[in-house]
Formats: structure tokens, C-alpha cells, sequence
């Protein structure tokens, strides 16, 4: 199989998988003990904590090691508000996180999929104390202006949270130089494993705990560290980046090229370099997936999280397209082991595909 669901999930790299296995076998200490066990395996968390904040641009101290992205964001939108502004492009980590708050405003994105300073500014009240904007998107991979809409939210008093998942593992990111003040991270999105991210706290922010028990974390996160997910989670953090940008430029050329009515979604913006939403008219985007699959290409409809939902995405709706375009979009999400000869193929694929769903098609003219 060519792997093209890179935003759903990533595979392990080997050297992370190398850097973790020692965590496994040899460091069975509790990281909270004295003893020499319990202090080497405080050593390997320290040391992860160290490159994590490297690549984000942060000191040590504001990290918080997690379950995952999920829980980072859960983490960080627990902090009291009077009123929220977020978007509508939000992951459902977010959106229903959120969601259960009285006084929220959620902002549509152009039809690119951007958040503009303008939009949020028109969104925020005097009694706003919290905006949660993502920095990429999940499906169709616009990079947010975060700077600029950080500053808006300050100029208010709120705090600024964004969920980052899908940003540190493809793009440098610096959040002092966005101004964030919270920031999600997962390691399955960046060639850990699942199952660890972490939560950038800036120096000042006062957090409330969502899960209680021991000091851990500083006292910002109950439970035993999980120390072989964090030390993948810090080898993950201090690997190079890789620029797919050329590759994923190919494969929208070439299925444009080889696709009549094919759009990509978002193109107007600034996008992940390894993000590509088309839309196809006249199909069920899960039929694609489906078709794609049995050729030997993993790709995908939507959100993984969100596999298997009848509606379609809502990120899609929010871009004004109709339940029908949305529901006929595709997301070929790029990785470092994907090669040339992988996205021809891929391209020859997916016109073969389409051609033979589109005979099938009762709504395609």
C-alpha cells in the first residue's frame, strides 16, 4: 500500500521507534521516585521536555506532557471565560470542547478557509477572556494567520489558545513568535506513537487541572508520566523537517489535469506543504476512498476521528460549499517515505477511479 493519510495518523519513524524502545525495556522506574531507576527515567522525560521546547521555541518549564492532542486541547479550554470566540473550521477536540459553553461566537472562514484579523476582530466583545483558533487544518490544511489573530485577542485581554496538532511535524513553529499563549501537539502527527502530546502553557498562565491525583506535571496534570510515548514524543520533536510542498504541488497538478470538474479546496491560501482537499463532482468521496483503497492507496474522506459520519464535514460546510461538494471531497495528506513514482501512480489511479464511479453515478451528467 502507498500511504497517503498523513494528517490522520503518522508511522513511526525508526529513530524515534530506536529512541523510545530503551524507555521500554531498560527505564522501569517511576519518573516521580528517588531511587537511581526513578531518576533515569525523570532524566528521559527531561531530556524530551527539552527538545519538545526547542522545536516549539519555548522554555522547558511551559510544557505539559499529555494523553494526546484531545487532551491538550481539553486541557487548555477548561480555563474559565465569561465568552469564547473560536471558528468553524475547529477539530471536534475543539468545537466540542467548546461547544458546551453558554456564551461562544464561532467565526466562518473565508472561502479559502481563513481566518482573517478582520473576522475575528468583529467577532470579540469587551467580556471576551478566551479565542481558540487552529493554526492548520486538519483537512484541508490552511495555515492560519496566528500572529496576527493572537495580537486581536490580546488587544481584548483574552487569552489565545491554538490547536497545533497538525503544524509541528510539517512547518517551523515558534510560539513566541505567534504570541500564543496555549498550544496543542500530538506525537502521532509528527512520527511518534499514539497515545502522548503536550500542552504549551506561556509562563503566567494559570491552568485548572482536569485530572487529580499526584503532583505530576508540575501539578498541572495528575498520573504517572507515560515515559516511553514522551521520549518518542522528544526524538519526534528533534527530527528535521521534510517539505513535501513539491510533491503535493505534483499530485494537484497532475489530478487537475487528469480529472475534469476537479477543485482543490483552499488553494487561495497558505496550506501545509503536504495537504491536498479535492473535490470531485458527481461522487461520494467514500466510494473514492474505497476505489483508491483497493488499488493500493490509503486516503481519506474526511477527519479520522470522524470516520463513518453520515453529515458531511462540518470544516467543509463552514468553506460554503453544499453537503453534496463536501461530501465529494478527498484528502491526500503527503509523508517523507512517499516518492515521485508513488504520486503518478497515485494521479493514473485516481483518474481510472473516477471515470469508472462517475459512469456509475445516477447525479453525474
Amino acid at each position: 500500500m502507498a500511504y497517503f493519510d498523513h494528517n490522520a495518523t503518522t508511522p513511526v519513524a525508526p529513530d524515534v521507534l530506536a529512541a523510545m524502545l530503551p524507555a521500554l525495556t531498560e527505564a522501569c522506574g517511576n519518573p516521580s521516585s528517588i531511587h537511581r531507576d526513578g531518576q533515569r527515567a525523570r532524566q528521559m522525560v527531561e531530556t524530551a521536555r527539552r527538545q519538545l521546547a526547542v522545536r516549539l521555541g519555548c522554555s522547558p518549564k511551559e510544557i505539559v506532557f499529555t494523553s494526546g492532542g484531545t487532551e491538550a486541547n481539553n486541557l487548555a479550554l477548561s480555563l474559565p471565560a465569561r465568552h469564547v470566540v473560536t471558528s468553524a473550521i475547529e477539530h471536534p477536540a475543539v468545537a466540542q470542547t467548546l461547544g458546551r459553553r453558554d456564551a461562544i461566537t464561532v467565526v466562518a472562514p473565508n472561502r479559502d478557509g481563513l481566518i482573517t484579523p478582520e473576522l475575528l476582530r468583529a467577532a470579540m466583545r469587551p467580556e471576551t477572556d478566551l479565542v481558540s483558533v487552529m493554526h492548520a487544518n486538519n483537512e484541508f490544511g490552511t495555515v492560519q494567520p496566528l500572529a496576527a489573530l493572537a495580537a486581536v485577542a490580546h488587544e481584548f485581554g483574552a487569552l489565545f489558545h491554538s490547536d497545533g496538532v497538525q503544524a509541528p511535524g510539517r512547518m517551523a513553529v515558534d510560539v513566541a513568535a505567534l504570541g500564543v499563549d496555549l498550544y496543542s501537539v500530538s506525537g502521532h502527527k509528527m512520527y511518534g506513537p499514539k497515545g502522548v502530546g503536550a500542552l504549551y502553557v506561556r509562563k503566567g498562565v494559570e491552568l485548572a487541572p482536569q485530572l487529580f491525583g499526584g503532583r505530576h506535571e508540575s501539578g498541572r496534570r495528575a498520573g504517572t508520566e507515560n515515559v516511553p510515548g514522551i521520549v518518542a514524543l522528544g526524538a519526534a520533536a528533534a527530527r528535521p523537517l521534510t517539505d513535501t510542498a513539491e510533491l503535493r504541488d505534483r499530485l494537484e497538478a497532475g489530478i487537475l489535469a487528469a480529472v475534469p470538474e476537479a477543485v482543490v479546496q483552499g488553494a487561495g491560501a497558505p496550506r501545509l506543504p503536504n495537504t491536498a482537499n479535492i473535490r470531485f463532482a458527481g461522487l461520494e468521496g467514500e466510494a473514492l476512498v474505497i476505489a483508491l483503497d483497493l488499488r493500493g492507496f490509503s486516503v481519506s474522506s474526511g477527519a479520522a476521528c470522524s470516520s463513518g459520519a453520515v453529515e458531511p464535514s462540518p470544516a467543509l460546510l463552514a468553506l460554503g460549499l453544499t453537503k453534496t461538494e463536501a461530501k465529494s471531497c478527498i484528502r491526500f495528506s503527503l509523508g517523507e517515505s512517499n516518492t515521485l513514482d508513488e504520486v503518478e501512480a497515485l494521479i493514473a489511479a485516481v483518474s481510472a477511479a473516477v471515470a469508472h464511479l462517475r459512469k456509475l453515478s445516477p447525479t453525474y451528467v
